[in-house]
């Protein structure tokens, strides 16, 4: 969403600025630890990714009013879990974002770093997937842990399971099977990502000198 990569760019941003104005080296001296201040960037990270979330509990509360005729509790908040790995797909990804402003310690060239890794996993993909193991499940296992791709597997995109879309595929007779379920081992790939992230940040600020 659009809201998910200008947060991106202004967490980027954030860093990237510590260092081109001077406030990390600031900071240090003032007497923050090199471990507080990372703690203080994942805390950044979590309030922004909270943040994202409730907007998108907010905004679905009140279509779901305006324009569903299910009124009823136990409808209305149903599907909970797919904003609690909404949640954990925003840290992850957020938190990508922070690690590549204290690697590349620059704005721009951070984001056009996100935007070929990006490149990079889905080319490789479609070439690996549909090119070299004709059309293998075992890319889509391999793939699975890799950064973006798990982040992206959180949440199946939802206008398959819309009842319209449903209803043209059972007409042109195309079967469903996609899997819009959230797994714990989805959950946990990507929690593993944002720890690798944030410990690497910290260990490269730890070892740069600053």
């Amino acid at each position: 969403s659009l809201l998910k990569f200008f947060l991106a760019i202004v967490i980027v941003s954030m860093m990237a600025n510590e260092y081109s104005y001077g406030t990390l080296k600031q900071n240090l001296i003032d007497g923050m630890s090199k471990k507080e201040f990372i703690l203080s960037k994942f805390l950044t990270v979590v309030l922004f990714a909270f943040g994202s979330t409730l907007f998108i509990f907010v905004m679905s509360l009140l279509l779901g009013y305006s324009f569903s005729s299910y009124t009823e509790f136990s409808i209305v908040f149903s599907g909970m879990e797919y904003l609690f790995a909404y949640f954990v797909k925003l840290v992850g990804f957020f938190s990508f974002c922070l690690f590549l402003g204290v690697l590349i310690k620059r704005s721009a060239f951070a984001i056009g770093f996100l935007f070929i890794w990006f490149l990079v996993e889905k080319i490789s993909y479609g070439i690996l997937k549909f090119e070299i193991f004709n059309r293998s499940p075992k890319v889509d296992d391999f793939y699975a842990f890799m950064p973006l791709e798990s982040m992206s597997n959180l949440v199946v995109e939802p206008f398959t399971r819309l009842s319209v879309i449903k209803n043209i595929q059972t007409a042109v007779g195309e079967n469903n099977v996609k899997d819009y379920d959230v797994h714990f081992s989805s959950l946990l790939i990507v929690l593993v990502w944002a720890a690798i992230f944030i410990f690497s940040s910290y260990k490269i600020i730890k070892k740069r000198d600053l």
